[in-house]
């Protein structure tokens, strides 16, 4: 599978990702990977209308992910979109090959600590960022492909 992006971002399908991403990386399919979403269909109608011409999109919850990526065509250049890095650890444990991680946005909401501009995070994220860093999974705040990236684990490292 030709996986060109992995993106952790809470909004998932918006025009930064949908345009400026596909482009940047060539990605043909967009796949949101997230058990609540995969099942909410106002959510994806909504997020639809952000998808560029000629890019398609999935919506698949992170077991129908593994079943299905793995049988991706290789004319299938994936931007993989999902709301958690907890979703990101899942499909890692379950032996999909992401090595990097882009993390464009984690809202701020009671309990996290804000890292960086548009990156907040609870313990439980930190632990799971600390979890895909020692599977060898680089995990870097990016939200745009013309900014420079910051490794999340300097930061996290840093609390």
């Amino acid at each position: 599978m030709n996986i060109v992006l992995t993106r952790i971002d809470n909004r998932l399908i918006h025009g930064q990702v949908a345009v400026t991403w596909c482009h940047h990386t060539n990605a043909n399919l967009i796949v949101v990977v997230n058990d609540k979403v995969a099942k909410d269909e106002i959510r994806k109608n909504i997020m639809n209308m952000a998808v560029p011409p000629g890019v398609g999109v999935r919506y698949f919850t992170v077991d129908e992910a593994v079943l299905k990526l793995p049988k991706a065509s290789p004319k299938q250049f994936i931007m993989l979109v999902v709301e958690t890095p907890q979703d990101v650890l899942r499909l890692v444990e379950a032996g999909i090959p992401i090595k990097t991680v882009n993390v464009g946005n984690m809202h701020y909401s009671e309990g996290k600590v804000q890292i960086s501009s548009t990156v907040s995070v609870s313990q439980d994220d930190i632990d799971t960022f600390k979890k895909l860093t020692s599977k060898g999974v680089k995990c870097i705040i990016q939200r745009v492909p013309t900014e420079k990236g910051v490794d999340i684990e300097e930061l996290i490292n840093n609390l």
